[in-house]
């Protein structure tokens, strides 16, 4: 129930009813009463439970309590991307309009001149970021692998210590793990891959620290170390992150690690939540793009994972910062043939795929089956990957995550293990498999990674098949197994089954181990390598069976399609990953099959959980609202009514100075409706949590004799204004660092001094009908990336509010449980 009132001081208005009026109000003491459990500006934990709501009488006042379940997050907020149509605002845009009259150059053009110039830099700068990435974790991995087989050679020959080479790879690896970890320390937000954060960002929850620069510089420094610590991760993830933080750093201009306000975007229009969620966006698919090489699939990933909102023009400027990145990688890679013919294999690819037949495909039309089943099984697998990951995640946030010294520790032992298991299998394998002798028929991509094939402790002119997907870099190994061709049970076998499923099982489990520990750490590469490890094994087994050759695609083939059914099956991207992965191969011929593959994975997948970043997601309470409304609300007829919040804080045109910070000071919430007693209760308009701080920090109040003792009435106010005008963009300069009630100074004398809200009241606020279905309630809410949204009845007044958190499944069962309200027709 909605509670209205106001001091004592103010006759008529401060004395409880014996019975509700019929308009559904109810008077009491103090303020309009309404909750926002969502994410207020000071931090306040999201809280989903509605149980045991009640309304009690105290003291006169009447009160409503609910009991409240706390959760792990923690100074969660929602973004509200719609801005507030305000006095003050009108004010500043009809200014702007004013001063382009007669002008060709005007401010809507210079605007967009520098939101495309910021796309280009953003593009630029994670182009860079990601070669040097590239190119230090290079520099680290070739100097370790160098280093520790040359030992392993010594050894053989006698001239070093038996074990000093385990003690040297031991030491690189925990020395870089270590590294990794103190990245994590100093900046707890960049472990992980940063791609559940991201998506929680442009859905419209604003994560701490995301996208600060501090969280960029240890995502970018930490994932170099973990990939060079030899760990089961990759940098993809981890840049699309970086993207991500690039973008909306250049777009705001402003770092708060350093201090930095650039006079470029100074006070302009792109510091706005709606701007810096476009510039997010933009950013996102430049990392993808920058760590595949593959732009059109960077736009994709951000329309099919990402973004909540997405329009045409955000399409093109997406596709024009991946353009740009994949530019400046082209550029960077090619600095030495500015002149000549661009070596394109220096672009991160899955090598060149070829036609072994001429003409035709590498295929056959029937084993377009088989790539289902492979499908389906790579789908089964993510499914306990990510089952499996789950139940460490679980036990880590009971166990580790609680302490920073344990998270150390954990990445330590983990590091330990991982290096321990993969000096060991080398070892446990013990056969040392010839070289190819006749490589006339070899393309020069095959003869490049024969050169590459690990020896450990094998006499020259052999290599240790399990050590070759070990002791090299992942897109090493991947292009190994991708392109060494076998056809049939008389072509030699560079990798066999056995040492193929020695490296698969082991490698895959400890991935699962790994994605979880204090480490910045992507999974795209490790997906793929154990992927491409297990479908060339099916590759295996097929030829096997078959004695004539000939008769299935060669192993190649199937590891491809092993690795995207694995990637797929983890992360049930389907359209976008598509066309990354095409883009990585540069082969049409594989578009059918890979279609087949992923959609066999995740429809597999989905039967048992869902991908591993939604579950990361729902593990950390994030209120993420998915694409589709949710199936309670499909199953049973459930209206707006029923689900909004009822207790609801308002605030009257003109209030005191004194009310508004006592209703600031006793609650958390993030927006309060402003409501006009002279219509009956009616919705004014809103009025937000930083826009009433700001006001109050700046003394934007008047005197306390600027009104007549009958203002209760509501009719005497009149269109002047009773307290000094703040402008627009004065309030809006401090973005996204508004001040809070604590940085306010409210003096006694003050506290009698009148507050006029009515310049600053967002006049034309979202609101919907208590009668609305739920299915209209959500599409809106989450379309137009609302923070709140108001409940009204047939006479335009408040009943309710209605935030992310009462549309997430569990309040919505909940709401089923208390049963629909009554509502006046």
């Amino acid at each position: 129930m909605i509670a209205m009132a106001t001091m004592d001081a103010h006759p008529g208005i401060g004395k409880r009813d014996d019975e509700a009026p019929a308009n559904g109000f109810v008077r009491v003491q103090g303020h309009y009463n309404y909750n926002d459990d969502d994410f207020n500006s000071n931090g306040n934990s999201f809280d989903g439970d509605h149980s045991s709501m009640e309304t009690t009488c105290r003291n006169n006042t009447y009160m409503v309590s609910k009991s409240t379940s706390k959760t792990n997050s923690k100074n969660i907020e929602s973004h509200n991307y719609e801005p507030d149509e305000s006095e003050v605002w009108r004010a500043y845009v009809a200014q702007q309009h004013f001063r382009n009259r007669g002008q060709w150059w005007t401010t809507g053009k210079r605007r967009a001149l520098k939101r495309w110039s910021l796309t280009f830099l953003v593009g630029v700068v994670q182009a860079l970021i990601a070669y040097f990435a590239n190119m230090a974790t290079k520099s680290l991995n070739t100097r370790k692998f160098d280093h520790v087989n040359q030992l392993l050679q010594d050894e053989v020959t006698g001239d070093v210590t038996e074990g000093s080479a385990f003690l040297a790879f031991l030491l690189y690896q925990t020395g870089f793990a270590v590294l990794a970890a103190v990245f994590v320390v100093i900046e707890p937000v960049s472990a992980g891959s940063g791609i559940p954060e991201i998506k929680c960002y442009l859905n419209g929850i604003d994560l701490p620290r995301v996208v600060r620069v501090r969280t960029l510089i240890c995502k970018v420094a930490g994932v170099i170390f973990s990939v060079a610590a030899g760990l089961p991760v990759g940098k993809e993830g981890p840049m699309v992150h970086s993207g991500a933080v690039v973008a909306a750093g250049i777009s705001q201009g402003r770092t708060k690690c350093w201090g930095v306000d650039t006079s470029f975007s100074k006070y302009s229009d792109f510091r706005n939540e709606r701007e810096k969620r476009d510039f997010v966006a933009c950013g996102a698919a430049a990392g993808v793009c920058s760590a595949f090489s593959a732009p059109i699939g960077g736009v994709l990933f951000s329309l099919e994972e990402g973004a909540s909102y997405w329009s045409t023009k955000l399409t093109w400027r997406a596709f024009f910062c991946a353009m740009i990145t994949l530019g400046t990688l082209y550029s960077l890679k090619n600095l030495d043939n500015w002149w000549g013919q661009a070596d394109i294999e220096n672009l991160f690819s899955f090598g060149e795929f070829n036609s072994i037949s001429g003409e035709n495909s590498n295929f056959s039309v029937w084993e377009l089956f088989l790539f289902i089943i492979i499908g389906c099984l790579g789908g089964l697998i993510g499914a306990c990957f990510n089952a499996a990951n789950e139940h460490l995640t679980i036990w880590r946030m009971r166990n580790v995550n609680s302490s920073k010294f344990r998270r150390f520790l954990e990445v330590i032992g983990v590091s330990m293990l991982v290096t321990c298991i993969s000096f060991l299998l080398p070892l446990i394998w013990q056969r040392c498999t010839d070289l190819p002798d006749d490589m006339a028929e070899m393309t020069n991509q095959e003869k490049n990674l024969v050169d590459l094939l690990v020896p450990f402790r094998c006499e020259s002119g052999k290599y240790n098949e399990v050590a070759s997907l070990i002791f090299t870099e992942p897109d090493i190994a991947i292009k190994q197994l991708f392109h060494f061709q076998e056809g049939g049970e008389d072509d030699s076998s560079t990798f066999s089954s056995a040492a193929l499923f020695l490296f698969f099982l082991p490698y895959i489990s400890l991935a699962a181990v790994v994605y979880g520990i204090a480490v910045p750490s992507g999974l795209f590469v490790p997906s793929l390598l154990s992927g491409a490890a297990f479908g060339r094994l099916c590759g295996h087994l097929l030829h096997k069976l078959d004695h004539t050759s000939g008769t299935f695609a060669d192993s190649g083939t199937y590891a491809l399609m092993g690795a995207a059914a694995v990637l797929g099956g983890m992360a049930r991207m389907t359209i976008s990953l598509t066309v990354i992965l095409l883009e990585a191969t540069g082969d049409m011929q594989y578009v059918l099959p890979l279609m087949l593959t992923l959609m066999a994975a995740r429809f597999t997948g989905n039967v048992f959980n869902e991908g591993l970043y939604d579950i990361h997601i729902h593990l950390k309470n994030i209120p993420f609202l998915e694409a589709e409304v949710p199936s309670v609300a499909e199953r049973h007829e459930i209206v707006a009514g029923q689900v909004m919040s009822t207790d609801v804080k308002c605030l009257r045109p003109v209030e005191r100075a004194g009310i508004v910070y006592d209703l600031l000071s006793s609650c958390k919430h993030g927006c309060f409706p402003i409501v006009d007693i002279s219509s009956g209760g009616t919705l004014y308009g809103t009025a937000s949590r930083s826009m009433l701080c700001t006001l109050l920090q700046r003394r934007a109040f008047g005197q306390p004799d600027a009104l007549s003792g009958d203002f209760n009435s509501g009719k005497n106010l009149g269109p002047r204004r009773l307290s000094p005008l703040v402008q627009w963009d004065t309030i809006e300069r401090v973005f996204p660092r508004y001040p809070t009630v604590d940085d306010i100074n409210m003096r006694s004398s003050d506290r009698e001094c009148w507050l006029d809200l009515r310049p600053y009241a967002n006049t034309a606020p979202y609101t919907i009908n208590e009668t609305a279905s739920i299915q209209r309630t959500y599409r809106l809410f989450r379309t137009l990336g609302l923070r709140h949204l108001c409940v009204v009845n047939h006479n335009n007044q408040v009943v309710g509010i209605i935030t992310r958190k009462d549309l997430l499944p569990g309040s919505l069962s909940e709401s089923l449980m208390r049963g629909r309200q009554a509502h006046n027709f």
